[in-house]
Order: structure tokens, then C-alpha cells, then sequence
């Protein structure tokens, strides 16, 4: 199967580290023109010369910031809403600022981003929105309750907007990595890399086996792994797959 994203404008949010840039990358190599995003604009235009791509500079976890993206981008094909944050903090000391913080990153920014861009994949007949969810989407984390319940409803967005664009040719659907080797998970686990000498792939597999028992694979997932199943979502072989949970996860949730 050759994937061809030839002609297609991709946006992909947060996508100037982990998961993100694999998968802009990944769309790059497909032949779509990509618009990386991030905080720092220096760091996003320098990704962006990396693929050949654009690149916007703007806090996503604010309206105002979503809005400037949406007034300044052209037209989107595809929308990857990879932009998200986790914190462990236990429940009884997380206040609302870090909830409100992970609802506006986490939620806020996927369902603004997906109500302005939409409209014009319907008129246009073509169109393909990714929501990065999580495992702990259902396997809520009792160290990050806040977070689970910002991917869990990641995902409910997700079956939601497929269901409200039946029949358009525009497909929604999220995407669910579990541990994975991204850049704030490899921060999360340096310190014990520093005691015990393992590698950073050995330290996140045990990271993995501690912490998500239940994992099949055994280990984290790399970032290129989950952006391989982001990059076929949006391709034109995905054209059925709509409102689906698609799971990257090891194996972790333990229901069919």
C-alpha cells in the first residue's frame, strides 16, 4: 500500500516534538504540505524548513490563540489535533487551574480548531480530523484523574463530529498511544536512567510494565509507531474508517 497525500495541507498542532512531529513528518514523506505549530516560534519555522512545510506560532490552549490560527491558516485538509499536556498530580491536590488548563489544551483547543476547518472539508467534499487520544481515555491513571477524563472526552469529540459529518467524505476519528517514548515521557523517566544505568529504551519498558501491567508488547511505543497509524487514518485508503478509537497501545485496554 502506497500512501499519496499529494496536494493535501496538513495541520498538525503541537507538532514540534514526540508524537507530533513524527506524524508531520510522516505526512510530509506522503507528500502533504504540513503546518507545524508550537510555543516557540523559532523552534516551530525551524521544523517547518526540516519537511518543507509552514509554520505558526500560537498557544492553542486559549481561544485567543486558536483564533488568531484559524483566521491566518489557508485551507486545511487535514486536521491532526495532537496539542496536549499531562501533569501527575494526585486527585485531592490538583486545583482547578491544572483542570482548566487540561480541558482548554486537551479539549478546548481540538473542538475549536475542528468547528472552524470542518465547514470548508464538507464544501470541498474531502476531509480528515484526528483527535490524539489516550489509553487513559479508559483506563483512567489514579496519578493523572484530570488528564484521563480530558482524553476521554478527546474521544467522545471524536465519535461525536464523525456522527454529525456522516455521509460528507469527511472522516473523524481518534487515536490512542499508551506509553510512548516521546520527549515528556523520556523527561518523566531520565532520573531513573541516571541510577540504574539502563538505556532509555530499557528504562521504558520497565516504566511501561510497572505502571500499565496489562500491556501486551511489553514496552513503550516510539513516536514513529503511533504517527504510522495517524498517517493512515488521513490517507484516502482510511475512507471508511470513521468514529473509530483507534488504539496504539500495546494492548493495554483490556476489553475487545
Amino acid at each position: 500500500m502506497k500512501i499519496s497525500l499529494d496536494g493535501k495541507r496538513a495541520l498538525v498542532t503541537g507538532s514540534t516534538k514526540g508524537i507530533g512531529w513524527a506524524t508531520a513528518q510522516g505526512l510530509a514523506n506522503a507528500g502533504a504540505h504540513v503546518i507545524v505549530t508550537g510555543r516557540d516560534a523559532a523552534e516551530a519555522d525551524a521544523r517547518a524548513k526540516e519537511i518543507g512545510g509552514s509554520a505558526y506560532a500560537a498557544d492553542l490552549g486559549t481561544a485567543e490563540g486558536c483564533d488568531r490560527l484559524i483566521s491566518d491558516v489557508e485551507r486545511v485538509d487535514i486536521l491532526v489535533n495532537n496539542a496536549g499536556i499531562f501533569q501527575p498530580v494526585d486527585f485531592f491536590e490538583t486545583d482547578d487551574a491544572i483542570w482548566d488548563r487540561h480541558w482548554q489544551v486537551n479539549v478546548m483547543s481540538a473542538m475549536r480548531l475542528s468547528r472552524a476547518l470542518a465547514p470548508g472539508m464538507v464544501d470541498r467534499g474531502w476531509g480528515r480530523i484526528v483527535m490524539l487520544g489516550s489509553e487513559s481515555g479508559f483506563n483512567i491513571p489514579t496519578e493523572m484523574v484530570h488528564y484521563g477524563v480530558s482524553k476521554t472526552a478527546d474521544i467522545a469529540l471524536a465519535r461525536g463530529l464523525a456522527k454529525r459529518l456522516a455521509g460528507t467524505g469527511v472522516t473523524v476519528n481518534s487515536v490512542l498511544p499508551g506509553p510512548t517514548l516521546s520527549d515528556g515521557v523520556k523527561a518523566m523517566i531520565e532520573e531513573n536512567v541516571k541510577e540504574t544505568g539502563e538505556s532509555i529504551e530499557e528504562a521504558g519498558a520497565r516504566f511501561a510494565q510497572q505502571e500499565r501491567p496489562t500491556t501486551i508488547i511489553q514496552r513503550t511505543a516510539t513516536v514513529e509507531e503511533v504517527a504510522n497509524m495517524i498517517v493512515y487514518t488521513c490517507s484516502e485508503q482510511a475512507a471508511a474508517t470513521t468514529g473509530a478509537s483507534l488504539r496504539v497501545e500495546g494492548g493495554i485496554v483490556d476489553f475487545l
